[in-house]
Protein backbone atom coordinates (compact mmCIF):
# COMPACT_ATOMS: atom_id res chain seq x y z
CA UNK A 1 0.00 0.00 0.00
CA UNK A 2 1.39 3.45 -1.35
CA UNK A 3 0.77 6.08 1.14
CA UNK A 4 2.20 9.19 0.02
CA UNK A 5 1.94 13.57 1.48
CA UNK A 6 4.17 16.45 1.84
CA UNK A 7 4.22 19.46 3.47
CA UNK A 8 6.59 22.60 4.27
CA UNK A 9 8.36 23.71 7.08
CA UNK A 10 9.46 27.14 7.82
CA UNK A 11 13.81 26.34 7.90
CA UNK A 12 16.14 26.05 5.50
CA UNK A 13 16.48 23.16 3.35
CA UNK A 14 20.17 22.80 4.78
CA UNK A 15 19.07 22.98 8.32
CA UNK A 16 15.91 20.04 7.81
CA UNK A 17 18.54 18.27 6.15
CA UNK A 18 20.80 18.22 8.96
CA UNK A 19 17.80 17.33 11.09
CA UNK A 20 16.84 14.49 8.90
CA UNK A 21 20.03 13.02 9.16
CA UNK A 22 19.29 12.20 12.54
CA UNK A 23 16.93 9.19 12.54
CA UNK A 24 16.20 8.15 16.33
CA UNK A 25 15.28 12.14 16.46
CA UNK A 26 13.26 11.50 13.32
CA UNK A 27 11.21 9.11 14.46
CA UNK A 28 10.04 10.38 17.85
CA UNK A 29 8.05 12.77 15.15
CA UNK A 30 5.83 9.90 14.39
CA UNK A 31 3.43 9.21 18.14
CA UNK A 32 4.27 6.09 19.24
CA UNK A 33 8.08 5.25 17.67
CA UNK A 34 11.02 5.47 19.38
CA UNK A 35 14.37 3.89 18.29
CA UNK A 36 16.82 3.95 21.06
CA UNK A 37 19.10 1.19 20.30
CA UNK A 38 22.11 1.67 17.48
CA UNK A 39 22.42 -1.67 15.91
CA UNK A 40 25.20 -0.90 13.67
CA UNK A 41 25.99 2.28 11.04
CA UNK A 42 22.31 3.67 10.09
CA UNK A 43 20.72 1.17 11.44
CA UNK A 44 18.75 1.13 14.63
CA UNK A 45 16.40 -0.74 16.82
CA UNK A 46 13.12 0.20 18.61
CA UNK A 47 9.33 -0.63 19.05
CA UNK A 48 6.57 1.36 17.26
CA UNK A 49 2.83 1.40 19.34
CA UNK A 50 -0.06 1.79 16.99
CA UNK A 51 -3.44 2.52 17.84
CA UNK A 52 -6.39 0.68 15.38
CA UNK A 53 -9.63 1.90 16.75
CA UNK A 54 -10.17 0.01 20.46
CA UNK A 55 -7.19 -2.87 19.44
CA UNK A 56 -3.29 -1.54 20.49
CA UNK A 57 -0.63 -3.20 18.63
CA UNK A 58 2.97 -2.86 19.41
CA UNK A 59 5.59 -3.93 17.27
CA UNK A 60 9.86 -4.42 17.67
CA UNK A 61 11.49 -3.54 15.14
CA UNK A 62 14.11 -1.77 13.00
CA UNK A 63 15.10 1.02 10.70
CA UNK A 64 18.25 1.18 8.10
CA UNK A 65 18.90 3.56 6.12
CA UNK A 66 19.36 2.15 2.57
CA UNK A 67 20.39 5.17 0.55
CA UNK A 68 21.06 8.82 1.23
CA UNK A 69 21.86 11.54 -1.51
CA UNK A 70 23.03 14.86 -0.19
CA UNK A 71 23.01 16.15 -3.37
CA UNK A 72 19.44 15.42 -4.17
CA UNK A 73 18.47 15.63 -0.87
CA UNK A 74 16.89 12.37 -1.06
CA UNK A 75 16.86 8.95 1.65
CA UNK A 76 15.64 6.27 1.66
CA UNK A 77 14.91 4.05 4.33
CA UNK A 78 13.95 0.47 5.54
CA UNK A 79 11.95 -1.05 8.43
CA UNK A 80 10.06 -3.36 9.35
CA UNK A 81 8.70 -5.03 12.81
CA UNK A 82 6.99 -7.89 14.28
CA UNK A 83 3.84 -7.26 16.52
CA UNK A 84 4.74 -8.30 19.87
CA UNK A 85 1.88 -11.11 20.77
CA UNK A 86 2.54 -12.55 17.44
CA UNK A 87 -0.54 -10.82 15.92
CA UNK A 88 1.33 -9.77 12.15
CA UNK A 89 4.48 -8.17 11.10
CA UNK A 90 4.55 -4.75 9.35
CA UNK A 91 7.42 -3.82 6.35
CA UNK A 92 7.66 0.14 4.84
CA UNK A 93 10.03 1.23 2.68
CA UNK A 94 10.05 5.08 3.51
CA UNK A 95 11.45 7.62 0.51
CA UNK A 96 11.66 11.22 1.91
CA UNK A 97 12.45 14.42 -0.20
CA UNK A 98 13.64 17.60 0.41
CA UNK A 99 13.05 20.70 -1.91
CA UNK A 100 14.06 24.41 -1.34
CA UNK A 101 10.86 26.58 -1.63
CA UNK A 102 10.34 30.73 -1.16
CA UNK A 103 9.28 30.05 2.82
CA UNK A 104 11.75 27.26 3.72
CA UNK A 105 11.47 23.79 3.08
CA UNK A 106 9.24 21.01 1.26
CA UNK A 107 9.50 17.78 2.84
CA UNK A 108 7.74 14.93 0.21
CA UNK A 109 7.32 11.21 2.08
CA UNK A 110 6.27 7.77 -0.23
CA UNK A 111 5.44 4.73 2.43
CA UNK A 112 5.01 1.37 0.97
CA UNK A 113 3.70 -0.48 3.78
CA UNK A 114 2.96 -3.83 3.93
CA UNK A 115 0.96 -5.80 6.73
CA UNK A 116 0.40 -8.73 7.77
CA UNK A 117 -1.93 -10.76 10.55
CA UNK A 118 -4.05 -8.68 12.66
CA UNK A 119 -3.23 -4.80 11.40
CA UNK A 120 -3.81 -6.35 7.43
CA UNK A 121 -7.39 -7.17 8.89
CA UNK A 122 -8.84 -3.65 9.28
CA UNK A 123 -9.21 -3.10 5.48
CA UNK A 124 -6.98 -0.79 3.16
CA UNK A 125 -9.43 2.05 3.83
CA UNK A 126 -8.50 2.25 7.37
CA UNK A 127 -4.79 1.57 7.98
CA UNK A 128 -4.54 4.47 5.20
CA UNK A 129 -6.86 6.70 7.30
CA UNK A 130 -4.76 6.02 10.72
CA UNK A 131 -1.69 6.78 8.57
CA UNK A 132 -2.56 9.79 7.36
CA UNK A 133 -3.61 11.02 10.60
CA UNK A 134 0.16 9.64 11.81
CA UNK A 135 1.91 11.73 9.00
CA UNK A 136 -0.19 14.95 10.33
CA UNK A 137 1.05 14.41 13.37
CA UNK A 138 4.62 13.74 12.01
CA UNK A 139 4.68 17.02 10.65
CA UNK A 140 3.34 19.34 13.33
CA UNK A 141 5.87 17.49 15.22
CA UNK A 142 8.93 17.83 13.05
CA UNK A 143 8.11 21.62 13.00
CA UNK A 144 8.24 22.26 16.62
CA UNK A 145 11.39 20.06 16.93
CA UNK A 146 12.76 22.33 14.12
CA UNK A 147 11.81 25.38 15.79
CA UNK A 148 13.49 24.21 19.12
CA UNK A 149 16.72 23.59 17.75
CA UNK A 150 16.63 26.70 15.85
CA UNK A 151 15.78 28.65 19.15
CA UNK A 152 18.99 26.50 20.68
CA UNK A 153 16.29 24.30 22.45
CA UNK A 154 16.75 20.79 23.66
CA UNK A 155 14.17 19.25 21.05
CA UNK A 156 13.72 16.21 23.45
CA UNK A 157 11.98 18.98 25.58
CA UNK A 158 9.36 19.83 23.05
CA UNK A 159 6.04 18.60 24.07
CA UNK A 160 4.04 16.99 20.94
CA UNK A 161 1.89 19.34 19.32
CA UNK A 162 -0.21 16.87 17.52
CA UNK A 163 -2.48 14.33 18.80
CA UNK A 164 -2.12 11.59 20.86
CA UNK A 165 -1.30 8.20 19.94
CA UNK A 166 -3.55 6.46 21.81
CA UNK A 167 -6.32 4.29 19.96
CA UNK A 168 -9.14 6.15 20.62
CA UNK A 169 -7.71 9.21 19.18
CA UNK A 170 -6.46 7.86 16.42
CA UNK A 171 -9.38 5.97 15.65
CA UNK A 172 -11.45 8.77 16.06
CA UNK A 173 -9.20 11.04 13.52
CA UNK A 174 -9.55 7.90 11.09
CA UNK A 175 -13.45 7.88 11.25
CA UNK A 176 -13.42 11.44 10.49
CA UNK A 177 -11.73 11.14 7.58
CA UNK A 178 -13.60 7.90 6.71
CA UNK A 179 -16.63 9.63 6.66
CA UNK A 180 -16.12 12.58 5.07
CA UNK A 181 -14.64 10.47 1.86
CA UNK A 182 -18.34 8.70 2.35
CA UNK A 183 -19.67 11.97 2.04
CA UNK A 184 -17.90 12.96 -1.17
CA UNK A 185 -18.57 9.83 -2.98
CA UNK A 186 -22.62 10.34 -2.29
CA UNK A 187 -22.98 14.44 -2.70
CA UNK A 188 -20.63 14.04 -5.70
CA UNK A 189 -22.06 15.52 -9.01
CA UNK A 190 -24.35 12.41 -10.85
CA UNK A 191 -22.59 11.85 -14.12
CA UNK A 192 -24.67 8.77 -16.18
CA UNK A 193 -21.18 8.04 -17.67
CA UNK A 194 -19.67 7.21 -14.80
CA UNK A 195 -22.30 4.19 -14.10
CA UNK A 196 -21.54 1.03 -14.11
CA UNK A 197 -17.53 1.36 -14.35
Amino acid sequence: MLITDEFEVDHPISRVWEFFEDIPGVAKCLPGTELNEEIGPDHYGGGVVIGLGPVKLEFDGNAKILERNVDDRTIKIDAAGAEKKGRGQAQMMVDAGLAETAGGTKVSVAMDLNLSGAAAQYGRGLVSDVTAVLLKDFAGNAEARLDAIAEGRNPDDVQATSSSPSGFAIGLSAAKLALARVFRRFFAPYDPATVGS
